[in-house]
């Protein structure tokens, strides 16, 4: 009997236990959607579009199925049927107002393309069915001389691959070749911006660190009345627009600004120094905007942090700065390295401020990453772009859980 009854306890405490699983992913499913929907799905997408185009072989189906057969390393032009398939399709686009998409798709591996595509369509529209067919593509050859050019339809049959890791070179500024080899381009332009990009984060991270360390040590060592005044200061620049905190800044760097006045007025210089639109307006205003993300993390571990460990580091015959860096500061670098953590993850991805500030020197790889999607309408390009900084965020922070992380922290 009492193990029958046992089992049945069992088997109760087995269903209560499910019941409070259920409860919990009840409470925890609108969470989920929300990481789902807002986070996770954006990264799918985005890494969908970077690798898949199928916009030219939607617009020239036939002529891309009779290329197949074409060689482009054989530096031929493409057969008689292949011009009079692309003819037809070309003049079908140009009725159906889609040939500006065929040109801003061969634009972007042949650029200077885009006029010869629509200027041709517009011509072509005026010709009848039997005479492009009669013709065998001769209409076309004669319309420019850059429909005699091979690479050009070699640019055509690559941009016709639904799959593709072309967007990937460009984003690492490389290219294929006629051959079809991988090579360098002869201008690097994205891995600058990313070593660019990674250099202005290090950098304001670390100023961030070097400037909040001693407030954050100031706020968690003075009595309480004057550690909540100096917090609300802290706190200040969260309440008030980002827009106009940058705004500030072009005031303040500006050639007739607040401080090229000052600076002549006292006579330190004789003429205004270029601060804005530059690396440096960049670091010093992000600095500014970010380092509330640096002071609240080394704040709430310093103010945890049990003073009598200092003073008995003290009273057994230890100086000041040497406890200090081997007593005190350990114990902070769970603070500063979460405060790091945030203040560069923040900043390599930020776009408002260098947008507005940095100019040409003081972009970041977000700021192109915007250009493609707003101005170019290169949204495979910036999926791309956008998916190598995830992978080297991602990299960087596996590289700071191996080595710098909170389990490798040791108090000395």
């Amino acid at each position: 009997m009492s193990a029958h009854l046992s089992i049945e306890e069992i088997a109760h405490s087995q269903k209560q236990l499910r019941r409070k699983k259920l409860k919990l992913f009840a409470f925890t499913l609108p969470l989920l959607c929300f990481v789902t929907l807002a986070f996770l799905a954006p990264i799918a997408t985005m890494l969908y579009r970077s690798v898949y185009n199928p916009s030219v072989s939607q617009l020239i189906p036939k002529t891309l199925v009779q290329m197949e057969q074409w060689k482009t390393v054989s530096g031929k032009m493409p057969p008689a049927e292949v011009l009079t398939t692309f003819s037809l399709e070309l003049r079908e686009l140009a009725i159906s107002r889609e040939s500006g998409k065929l040109a801003e798709e061969v634009n972007r591996v042949i650029p200077g393309s885009s006029s010869l595509v629509k200027s041709s369509a517009r011509k072509i529209k005026r010709l009848s069915v039997e005479a492009l067919t009669e013709g065998q593509g001769q209409q076309l050859l004669a319309l420019h001389k850059k429909w005699n050019n091979p690479l050009l339809w070699s640019g055509i049959k690559a941009q016709g691959s639904v799959w593709t890791d072309r967007y990937y070179l460009t984003a690492t500024d490389l290219t294929r070749n006629q051959m079809g080899e991988i090579e360098s381009r002869d201008t690097q332009i994205y891995l600058k911006l990313y070593w660019r990009s990674l250099r202005i984060a290090l950098l304001i991270t670390l100023l961030t660190a070097i400037l909040a360390f001693p407030l954050a040590y100031y706020l968690a060592n003075t009595s309480a009345k004057k550690a909540n005044i100096l917090l609300v200061f802290v706190l200040l620049p969260f309440w008030t627009s980002l827009l106009v905190r940058t705004t500030s800044w072009i005031a303040l760097l500006q050639t007739n600004g607040v401080i090229n006045s000052t600076l002549q007025f006292l006579g330190i210089i004789n003429q205004p120094i270029e601060m804005l639109y530059t690396e440096f307006a960049t670091i010093i205003s992000m600095t500014h905007i970010l380092l509330p993300f640096m002071v609240l993390p080394l704040y709430s571990v310093m103010k945890s942090i049990d003073p009598s460990y200092f003073r008995a580091a003290l009273s057994l015959g230890s100086k000041p700065m040497p406890a200090f860096f081997k007593i005190y500061f350990p114990m902070t670098l769970p603070g500063l390295s979460a405060g790091a953590l945030l203040v560069f993850i923040i900043s390599i991805g930020y776009y408002i401020t260098p947008a507005l500030v940095g100019g040409t020197d003081g972009q970041m790889i977000s700021n192109i990453i915007a250009f493609h999607m707003q101005s170019s309408n290169n949204w495979e390009l910036a999926a791309a772009l956008s998916s190598l900084m995830l992978g080297v965020i991602i990299l960087l922070y596996w590289i700071y859980d191996r080595f710098v992380g909170i389990n490798n922290i040791k108090l000395g």
